[in-house]
């Protein structure tokens, strides 16, 4: 059993153990995917409204925009203020006035989570500083030049960025710095912008105000990539001298010049405001239900996967466990022949299969020994009430025969013999009720001195005819908490027994000292021998059965069974030609 217990652990842990770490590979490449394209489909609906927003100073035409692309996503877009209040929604539904939004649609000041960058103001958020129609023409065929210039050794392409410059993105090695170098000796070309200097100036001065830079000594110079410096301006009638430095006239240090970048930050996004929509808050949901939480089924492959394997584990557990089995039956095959045929089990090892034929053994022992008790009772009870029913039966017949009188002598032998008929089916039923656990006392506080008073009074006219000194000794007044009635019968039983033992010329002796009575005589003993008997129904040391020495064999018996109801115990201690101590002990 244990073997088989062990196996089926492993088995099961292995089994366990297999499918959970392929559940949990396939579950957690699934969930990668499925997050990584829930996570694309959120940063490609967030780049558009972006780039809706950054080009549109209201969100009044976003509508078809955004119903596009949830029906091509199959999911519900939802755009509140931050208020929530519902500016567009793609789809009825669910409330969304306490859910977690997927993000918030700022082109001044973008989410680096889902952008990936590190600008917070989107590109396309231009505003004032695009350039018009015909300067993006001219800076065109700048760009064009500076790309045949990079050809002569290199490979290129033309991107045109969101103010309407253009940018050369070389696709190819330059080993030679083409690049910088056809940028640089085209750079006299570059035309002069009408829009950009003057919002490039309103940036200026209030990034210098950002500063607190003296306008009239120096004024903050901001390149078209928004890249700045001070400078400090020349006295009156001289030229300036491009010098950067920090608003105290020293030279920019990476903290003076994380503050300029700070500020041209936010004066961008001052004028910027006006030309790009609000803020707004975004939600991307399930259409019906409202979640936001992404489902996902495990594809073919994976599901062919999982059913491939835990096939494989059943069928191991299934070979496994049948070995196993095999070698578990075939001794306890064994042991069923045996219970058959009623015949000792063999005893193989010192393992379960052993435990169980050890078992097995000392039941059938103990099923021989009750068999055998069962019927030395049977032909106990029969012996007991045939002697008188015998007796009642002859002197009835004697009397049909005329042999005998009808008179009051004869009445009183067939009362006798009924009483002693009542006698011996009231213990049978006392003992009955004692092995049914049935037999109920009913304690209640006692004075032991009445009991056996009562007791000795009742027996002595039986120790007089018999020759017999009956005596009773109490120390004090002991109250018991018992059953008076079953404590006089348990009394009554030792008694009776002691005086039927005790020849003429001796003592009975009944005694009680605080929870403790005894029980003395001094009649014929009972060997050792015999000592682990007395308690035995039926049983009696004189063989014989001689109804004048030996009683019906249920008095002790009984006796037993009510001092254990009533949580006591009963001893003996005897020695053969001097008599017995009979010791009840209650409480």
């Amino acid at each position: 059993m244990t073997r088989l217990l062990v196996t089926s652990v492993l088995i099961a842990v292995a089994a366990i153990a297999a499918t959970a770490w392929l559940a949990t590979r396939t579950a957690t490449r699934a969930i990668s995917q499925e997050q990584g394209r829930s996570l694309a489909e959120n940063r490609s609906v967030y780049d558009m409204l972006v780039g809706y927003a950054a080009a549109h100073p209201d969100w009044s035409g976003v509508r078809p925009l955004i119903e596009e692309r949830a029906a091509e996503l199959d999911r519900r877009i939802t755009l509140m203020t931050e208020d929530r209040a519902v500016i567009a929604d793609t789809h009825s539904g669910p409330s969304l006035h306490t859910a977690r939004p997927a993000a918030v649609v700022d082109p001044l000041n973008l989410d680096l989570g889902l952008t990936g960058g590190t600008d917070r103001i989107d590109r396309r958020a231009v505003g004032p500083f695009r350039v018009s129609a015909a300067e993006s023409a001219k800076l065109r065929e700048l760009a064009e030049k500076q790309l045949s210039c990079i050809r002569s050794g290199a490979d290129g392409e033309i991107k045109e960025q969101p103010d309407g410059r253009f940018e050369i993105i070389v696709t190819t090695p330059d080993p030679n710095n083409l690049a910088s170098r056809c940028s640089s000796d085209l750079a006299f070309e570059s035309p002069r912008t009408g829009s950009e200097p003057k919002a490039l100036r309103s940036l200026s001065r209030l990034a210098g105000r950002c500063l607190n830079l003296d306008e009239k000594t120096q004024r903050l110079e901001v390149l078209p990539d928004f890249t700045a410096y001070p400078v400090a301006l020349p006295p009156k009638g001289r030229d300036e001298r491009v010098v950067p430095q920090d608003a105290l006239g020293a030279r920019v240090d990476a903290a003076g010049a994380a503050r300029i970048n700070s500020c041209v930050e936010k004066s961008r996004r001052t004028l910027l405001q006006p030309y790009v929509a609000p803020a707004v808050l975004l939600f991307i949901t399930a259409p019906d239900t409202g979640a936001d939480q992404t489902t996902f089924t495990l594809s073919g492959a994976n599901t062919i996967r999982i059913v491939t394997v835990t096939g494989a584990v059943l069928v191991a557990t299934i070979i496994v466990t049948v070995l196993v089995g095999r070698r578990l039956v075939r001794p306890l095959q064994t042991l069923t022949d045996a219970v058959d045929r009623q015949r000792p089990a063999p005893v193989s090892a010192p393992d379960e299969i052993g435990r169980l034929a050890r078992a097995l053994n000392d039941s059938t022992q103990r099923r021989d020994r009750a068999e055998a008790q069962r019927r030395a009772m049977v032909n106990d009870v029969a012996h007991e009430l045939r002697t008188p029913l015998t007796n009642i039966r002859s002197w009835l017949e004697a009397a049909q025969d005329d042999l005998t009188p009808t008179d009051n002598q004869l009445l009183e032998l067939l009362h006798e013999e009924a009483v002693l008929l009542q006698h011996i089916i009231d213990d049978l039923s006392d003992l009955a009720a004692a092995d049914a656990g049935t037999l109920r006392i009913h304690p209640e506080p006692t004075y032991v001195r009445d009991v056996l008073t009562q007791v000795v009074d009742s027996h002595r006219g039986t120790a007089h005819a018999a020759g017999v000194d009956l005596t009773m000794q109490v120390h004090d007044d002991p109250v018991l908490s018992a059953d008076a009635v079953r404590l006089r019968q348990i009394v009554g039983n030792l008694v009776s027994n002691g005086i039927r033992y005790t020849p003429s010329g001796g003592s009975v002796t009944v005694t009680a000292h605080n929870n403790i009575i005894t029980v003395r005589d001094t009649g014929v003993g009972i060997a050792a021998e015999n000592l682990s008997k007395i308690f035995d129904r039926f049983w009696r040391a004189d063989e014989s059965r001689n109804r004048a020495t030996g009683g019906s064999g249920l008095g002790l018996a009984i006796a037993q069974q009510l001092v254990t109801a009533h949580g006591g115990t009963l001893t003996v201690q005897s020695t053969p030609g001097q008599g017995s101590l009979f010791t009840i002990q209650l409480g």
